[in-house]
């Protein structure tokens, strides 16, 4: 953790020795307008406020930015916190270093958003400023840097909140834009936040092997050198040992559930050599050397990653029988693949300049498209999140360009990656001459053709929206449906609400419920109530996600009075949520759910006619339903009755579960932070040891339907030593 006064003297030694020219006048002016606005303002560490810009702007330098990155790092935080405006900044320093301010300052708070809506929208903003220029988000990592540092400082609530924002977001955009040095460091530092006790373990599992691997690699490094002397290179080439991070090492031990010595990797070597030929001729004799692991060779030369990173990988058996991996790049790769977009800054002032770089960020504005089709704010950090994801895949269209495509896309995700019109002409789809179904998810180095459709009315199917896993491609097919289906859109979408209101007992007349809407309407840029229909109708607005807000402000405001007569437009609905389960369409019977199989949404179901408690609702496997069709009793069969869930609950229902594991330390943290990670609730939880010495975990927990509850249970099993993990009755 670094608390380090940093002083504007080492500025101005860092920018008098970093290769540079930078005009040092100008930052200094920006330093002592910053260090007089933020004056008498201190950080929670207790240090003058000015430490942290100080700080930012030192990250800035390091990475070789330019004057204008440096003003802006300064001042990035005087138009939020102080009295300075974006005038007084463009006014003193340039409309440059005033729109780079801009961009990393955040927005004030927004009326009705709650934090996810709030956190979406700031970055929006931030995305839409760094389309215009990237600076804006070089600047905003470093930023983030300096507080990850610093972050000891911050309550406990504060440390995870701002670890889990960072480990989503500002890591994978460092990766994406290639800036390693603080991707690298961004992901440590997080990872020490959210798991401290298994950050310790790997810290302890590394300091305990580290003479091992300093060895090992010393030894590997002359061996290497040693061959490489009767080469005829360019110069001779520098290589230096690589130490995995903690969080790779994490995500390999305790995510993939591989022991420390399964991790091939661990030990690695970086050769650098001066020309791309150099590279292949150093690979050949790395594999003379030693023996190369089958399927651990990867040319990212001449497929770069998304991020502008190249390099050669190959994994190999060294003469010990340990195997480690090689990496083999020239100085400019190794530049990129340490300093991403940052190595390669090409900003002069009054010059644009439209290169590979910029092409290459072409997924920044990719992005921001895809999100115009999208009218909820709250989709737009999903999208974001989604399309920054660090990990690619790599298919060839059958006259051999490569498509680069996250993991998990399909056949229609690389449709309308080729072109828009061919994806909304999809029929089928080819995986190197098979035949495959348009949701078969496409692995690396497939060749892929599209089948078309020669109907020029040929478009887009409602459910592609749920096997597309690109927001690039579902923001398409929204939009033809958009553009092409609004008057079935409008019928849909006020099917839709009147279905949901009536199911939440709202009821308002026509009047009321322009007035009810507005706030929406006006937050999702519809200009009419059919503008509205249309978007729930093509996807742009998800109900489900503004109900909670819907009863509250109906509860508020509309339900003038309790007794009210169910002829009148305005009808309080009863205080208990209404219930998830329909009986013969009716859908507001009393109904409980039985302790003996604790049934949640998803499950088959079967009512119980209780004398005069409603309905007992049972799974259709719960013994005691099961011990009355095995009597076959006409009396008790009759008071069974067939029902079923609603389409939509999102009533919370208590479950209990056990989780059955070899004993270890740290077992029951890891199980917790599962469920805490989903955020479900946990009502109780106890633990106990087995006579064979497994452990057994119990717990209630609230749960919303079942296929919540399955994707927990997945995650949970891949917990180390998990053996099973089951509903459990009470």
């Amino acid at each position: 953790m670094d608390d380090k006064e940093i002083t504007i003297e080492e500025l101005e030694q860092l920018m008098l020795t970093n290769g540079k020219q930078y005009d040092v006048t100008k930052v200094l002016a920006a330093y002592q307008f910053a260090a007089k606005a933020h004056e008498g303002q201190f950080r929670s560490s207790g240090q003058p406020y000015i430490i942290h810009p100080l700080a930012v702007a030192k990250s800035l330098l390091e990475l070789g930015m330019d004057t204008d990155s440096v003003c802006a790092a300064l001042l990035h935080d005087v138009v939020e916190d102080t009295e300075a405006t974006r005038q007084d900044i463009d006014k003193r320093f340039g409309t440059t270093v005033g729109m780079l301010v801009e961009g990393v300052t955040k927005l004030k708070k927004i009326p009705m958003f709650n934090k996810e809506q709030q956190q979406a929208e700031n970055v929006r903003k931030m995305m839409l400023a760094m389309s215009q220029d990237i600076r804006v988000i070089i600047i905003k990592l470093c930023d983030r840097l300096h507080n990850m540092r610093t972050l000891q400082f911050r309550p406990p609530h504060k440390q995870r909140s701002t670890a889990d924002e960072t480990m989503h977001i500002y890591v994978p955009l460092a990766n994406r834009l290639g800036i390693r040095a603080v991707k690298d460091e961004l992901e440590d530092l997080s990872f020490f936040y959210l798991d401290d006790f298994a950050y310790s373990e790997i810290e302890q599992i590394l300091q305990m092997n580290r003479d091992q691997r300093e060895s090992f690699i010393s030894s590997i490094k002359e061996q290497i050198l040693e061959r490489l002397k009767d080469v005829p290179l360019e110069k001779t080439p520098e290589i230096f040992g690589r130490v995995k991070s903690h969080y790779s090492i994490y995500r390999k031990i305790f995510l993939q559930q591989k022991e420390y010595e399964e991790i091939y990797d661990k030990y690695a070597v970086r050769v650098i050599v001066s020309t791309v030929q150099e590279c292949y001729a150093v690979l050949g004799i790395i594999h003379e050397m030693y023996r190369p692991l089958p399927n651990r060779f990867k040319d990212y030369i001449s497929t770069p990653k998304s991020n502008m990173y190249q390099s050669l990988h190959t994994t190999v058996l060294g003469r010990e029988g340990i195997p480690f991996e090689v990496q083999i790049r020239t100085w400019d790769m190794h530049q990129t693949a340490e300093y991403g977009i940052a190595a390669h800054w090409k900003y002069k002032e009054g010059v644009t300049h439209e290169d590979r770089m910029d092409q290459r960020l072409s997924w920044i504005r990719q992005a921001l498209e895809q999100q115009q089709s999208s009218d909820d704010v709250e989709e737009i950090l999903n999208i974001i999140k989604s399309d920054i994801a660090p990990e690619d895949i790599y298919v060839m269209t059958p006259k051999g360009k490569t498509i680069s495509l996250p993991i998990g896309a399909t056949a229609i995700d690389f449709a309308y990656r080729i072109h828009t019109e061919i994806g909304h002409k999809t029929i089928g789809a080819r995986a190197d001459g098979r035949i495959v179904p348009l949701e078969y998810e496409l692995q690396t180095g497939q060749i892929v053709e599209i089948l078309t459709s020669k109907d020029p009315e040929k478009g887009p199917n409602r459910a592609w929206l749920d096997i597309a896993k690109t927001n690039e491609a579902k923001s398409k097919i929204r939009s033809w449906f958009k553009r092409e289906r609004r008057e079935e859109n409008i019928v849909t979408g006020k099917s839709v609400l009147e279905k949901e209101f009536k199911r939440s007992r709202i009821r308002l007349t026509e009047e009321q419920l322009i007035e009810f809407l507005a706030d929406d309407l006006k937050r999702h840029n519809c200009q009419t109530l059919d503008d509205f229909y249309a978007s729930i109708g093509y996807g742009g607005i998800v109900i489900s996600k503004l109900l909670p807000r819907w009863k509250d402000l109906y509860h508020r405001h509309y339900c003038i009075n309790e007794n009210e007569p169910e002829e009148q437009p305005i009808i309080k609905p009863v205080r208990h949520t209404s219930t998830p389960i329909i009986l013969d369409d009716i859908s507001d019977c009393a109904v409980k759910f039985a302790q003996c199989c604790n049934p949640l949404p998803g499950d088959e179901i079967i009512g119980f006619i209780t004398r005069g408690h409603g309905i007992s609702v049972h799974t259709v496997g719960c013994t005691n339903y099961r011990s009355v069709l095995a009597r076959s009793n006409p009396e008790e069969l009759e008071r069974w009755v067939e029902i079923q869930w609603t389409d939509s609950s999102d009533t919370a229902m208590q479950t209990n579960i056990e989780v059955v594991a070899h004993d270890r330390v740290g077992l029951v943290y890891d199980i917790s932070a599962i469920l805490t990670e989903a955020r479900i609730p946990i009502m109780h939880s106890s633990s106990h040891i087995l006579r064979n010495g497994n452990a057994v975990f119990d717990a209630s927990i609230r749960i919303v339907n079942k296929s919540q509850l399955t994707a927990v249970f997945e995650s949970i099993r891949k917990i180390k030593g998990v053996i099973s993990v089951e509903r459990a009755k009470r």
